[in-house]
């Protein structure tokens, strides 16, 4: 019975290991994704930022006008952190409540991480043509939060209310964010003049179109396949996505032959997954991938763990 028992732990113990590993490589991965995250977007605010006199929206951007104030109308030089980790405290709280435990983690660590290297890393300017630095500031930023959103975080600040919304309404709302930090931007034009605010206005937009492409979690396709194996397809689908599909009888014009079609929305992110799973399937698929705008009803969206 001993034996049993031990062989029974032994088996328990190879079946749990996998998974453990799985974890733990997952969470590095996440770890050292939100750490280039960091510190790329450190760099930006001392290099491109810095040096164009820029305001790069979201809370960073409150952070600097707030810093830049001081600087001018009180003298006193305030470190970056001591006003970015008070102004995320709602948003971490936010990340918390809804947008689950694990996500709040690295986001946090990204959060603080960013702040120190801010206050740290010396200021570079790489060029200075305020266009160039508009350009490419907005790139270098869109990619250091994208990395972040690729590791299942975010970088703080709005970018938790773009993706609490995102799940809510089940939308892609970063251009929302893009037209609420035009009014951080305004601010600074009254205050320090408009020829900065509205270079600014070209990093936001940088930053935003790269996000975009990068994050398609909330961005949606909708599938259309003809098929000679709507079951098999079917339940490659649903075990890719976890989403249902609708399936349609008709005829096909040309040869009078009766024809299966599968309709489906999944996420834009999994489209080439979905769509190579079909091929593998039925070669002979024919397949119409369109963006979807707008969907009304229940629609499935992996969590946030």
């Amino acid at each position: 019975m001993g034996d049993i028992m031990k062989k029974d732990e032994k088996d328990l113990t190879l079946e749990y290991q996998p998974e453990t590993r799985s974890r733990t490589q997952k969470n590095i991965r996440c770890l050292v994704l939100c750490t280039l995250g960091a510190a790329l977007y450190a760099f930006n605010l001392n290099s491109f930022v810095d040096a164009g006199g820029l305001y790069p929206g979201g809370f960073a951007g409150i952070t600097v006008l707030l810093q830049n104030i001081c600087e001018a109308f009180a003298g006193i030089s305030v470190p970056y952190t001591m006003i970015y980790l008070p102004l995320n405290l709602i948003p971490i709280y936010i990340g918390i409540r809804y947008l689950g435990k694990r996500f709040t983690f690295f986001s946090v660590y990204v959060i603080v991480v960013s702040s120190i290297l801010t206050d740290l890393l010396p200021n570079v300017a790489i060029t200075s043509d305020i266009l160039l630095i508009s350009i490419f500031g907005g790139i270098l930023n869109g990619t250091a939060v994208g990395l972040c959103l690729l590791a299942g975080a975010s970088a703080g600040g709005t970018d938790f209310i773009s993706i609490y919304f995102s799940e809510k309404k089940g939308i892609d709302t970063w251009n929302y964010i893009f037209m609420a930090n035009i009014c951080i931007l305004v601010a600074a034009g009254l205050i320090f003049g408009f020829d900065k605010a509205l270079y600014s206005i070209i990093f936001q937009y940088a930053t935003t179109q790269l996000i975009q492409m990068l994050h398609k979690r909330y961005q949606k396709h909708t599938l259309l396949i003809i098929t000679e194996q709507p079951n098999v397809i079917y339940g490659r689908i649903k075990a890719i996505t976890n989403h249902d599909a609708t399936l349609f009888k008709g005829i096909g014009c040309f040869q009078g032959a009766e024809r299966n079609m599968l309709y489906s929305v999944v996420s834009s992110d999994e489209v080439d997954k979905v769509m190579s799973a079909i091929k593998d399937a039925d070669p002979n698929a024919f397949i119409n991938s369109i963006k979807t705008e707008e969907i009304g009803g229940w629609f499935y969206s992996k969590p946030n763990k």
